[in-house]
């Protein structure tokens, strides 16, 4: 169970990169940068069960990072909605 929550984290983790180096989209920026959170989730929650199962530092963190994606994710998205709102584009060039 550990190798196979680890490979899907790896995995979302680079898609999440690839997507981010590539796109010249401002709304799929900030999906890609979810992924990637979401990857660094998964892999922390696995190994806290892992290497502790009584301790909840894992989640604990996962919780922290959720609440911080959620307030990049609001800002990211007024920030693209005036540019567009300016520029007529969401694209990054």
């Amino acid at each position: 169970m550990l190798e196979h929550a680890l490979i899907a984290g790896a995995f979302s983790f680079c898609i999440g990169i690839s997507g981010l180096i590539t796109s010249r989209n401002m709304v799929r920026a900030p999906m890609c940068l979810e992924s990637i959170f979401n990857a660094v989730n998964v892999n922390s929650v696995v190994s806290s069960n892992t290497l502790d199962a009584e301790e909840i530092k894992g989640e604990i963190f996962a919780i922290f990072v959720i609440a911080i994606a959620a307030a990049e994710a609001a800002i990211g998205l007024s920030i693209a909605l005036a540019i567009y709102r300016n520029r007529k584009s969401t694209r990054v060039d």
